[in-house]
């Protein structure tokens, strides 16, 4: 149903915006929410917490008069619930229902739509390389990028095409000018925004070795081989090819400091190697990713700090509150990347998750195939990201 087709309930109920919802989850506070959305929605993805108690009851068991008893039984009436849904709408009809029988409720400001609108930027205080970086995060699906500001020059890693305009608000609240936008591959998750910043006049910036994966536009950006450098005031940006997750993976170095290593390993995991070729292909693609790790990163000094482009709900922060290890840290905690290659790769061909939701149209969106608007690019990329592959198998005691 469109939000204009639910009934109008008598009772008018509070408005929660997504960013106070997250602070009171942040803060530890118990928050319980309601989601109204359909079961199968509510599986694939919500909002979790250790403070956080989720039911799912979908609208239309709220759209008769005489609700089932069954149903109120799920609600509890001695605490405040938020109510959510989609984009907003039925979760306000659903509130309204349950105000008008007494409970204490709210409901989500545009519902999960509002919930991926968050991004937050968290300074890295453990990097040590010139000038300041900054991890972004986004709770709704996991993606993280990288902004690099130094005097008056920056460049971002791993840019979110929905919030091109957040960086360059930011990077001229911060004083700078943003030089380059750099993709570390073609993300199967989220829609690039290198394109976006690279028409607002930035130096888009795409791995050479990912052009042959069919890319349309890298004639109008510049392409990334192993060793080039970007210089960004006097921090220096050094593209390393580590690739695995895909054949053009490219992880960059910044200033000596933070790898930001795309979706090639995490705090918490290393890449699935399944989005490019398929079950076929992952064999040949995981070994790829083990001689990556064990020749092109792990091979950098152990204080070295490494930043992937996702973190997910099994990942620790760091006390910074980014998702960022140094190598010495992840080599001590995972057990895959001590293990030699065929112990690896069975390990990591095992237990492999869903693939991300869209990922073919994202795939093909992100390599200028395919052509979509900004509501429709922000609609594909809802979600969990599953870019990873299982974080409680690969993992020490």
């Amino acid at each position: 149903m469109n939000p204009e087709d639910f009934p109008t309930p008598d009772a008018d109920v509070e408005t929660v915006t997504p960013e106070a919802l997250k602070e009171r989850i942040d803060a530890g506070e118990d928050v319980t929410l309601l989601d109204a959305r359909m079961q199968s929605d509510y599986d694939e993805w919500r909002i979790d917490g250790e403070n956080v108690t989720s039911i799912n009851v979908p609208y239309f068991e709220f759209l008769d008069e005489e609700i089932d008893e069954d149903v109120l039984d799920q609600i509890p009436e001695d605490r405040n619930v938020t109510v959510l849904c989609a984009k907003g709408g039925a979760s306000e009809f659903v509130a309204g229902t349950l105000a008008d029988r007494g409970y204490e409720v709210n409901h989500l400001e545009d519902g999960m739509n509002g919930w991926a609108s968050i991004y937050e930027r968290v300074e890295v205080s453990n990097y040590d390389g010139a000038g300041t970086l900054y991890q972004y995060q986004r709770p709704s699906s996991g993606c993280l990028g990288y902004l690099l500001v130094d005097g008056d020059e920056a460049a971002i890693v791993d840019p979110l095409r929905a919030f091109t305009d957040r960086y360059l608000d930011d990077v001229e609240e911060l004083g700078a000018e943003l030089a380059y936008a750099l993709d570390t591959h073609i993300h199967a998750d989220h829609i690039s925004g290198v394109r976006d910043l690279d028409e607002e006049g930035v130096e888009g910036v795409i791995p050479a070795a990912a052009v042959d994966r069919g890319v349309t536009y890298a004639d109008d950006l510049t392409t990334a081989e192993d060793g080039d450098t970007f210089a960004v005031g006097d921090a220096t940006v050094e593209a390393v090819y580590t690739p695995g997750h895909t054949t053009g993976m490219t992880s960059y170095l910044l200033d000596d400091s933070l790898l930001a290593t795309g979706d090639g390993l995490f705090i918490e995991s290393v890449a699935r190697p399944d989005l490019e070729e398929g079950d076929d292909g992952a064999p040949d693609a995981a070994r790829m990713l083990y001689d990556s790790l064990q020749t092109r990163v792990l091979t950098l000094p152990d204080d070295t700090l490494v930043g992937g482009a996702h973190f997910s709900d099994a990942a620790e922060p760091a006390d910074d509150g980014t998702y960022t290890a140094t190598i010495g840290e992840l080599e001590a905690q995972m057990d895959a990347l001590t293990m030699d290659e065929d112990d690896f790769v069975d390990l990591i061909l095992s237990d492999m998750p869903p693939r991300p939701a869209n990922y073919e149209d994202i795939i093909a969106t992100n390599l200028g195939q395919n052509v979509v608007d900004d509501d429709e690019a922000f609609t594909l990329e809802l979600g969990p990201n599953n870019c990873a592959a299982s974080q409680e198998s690969l993992a020490g005691d």
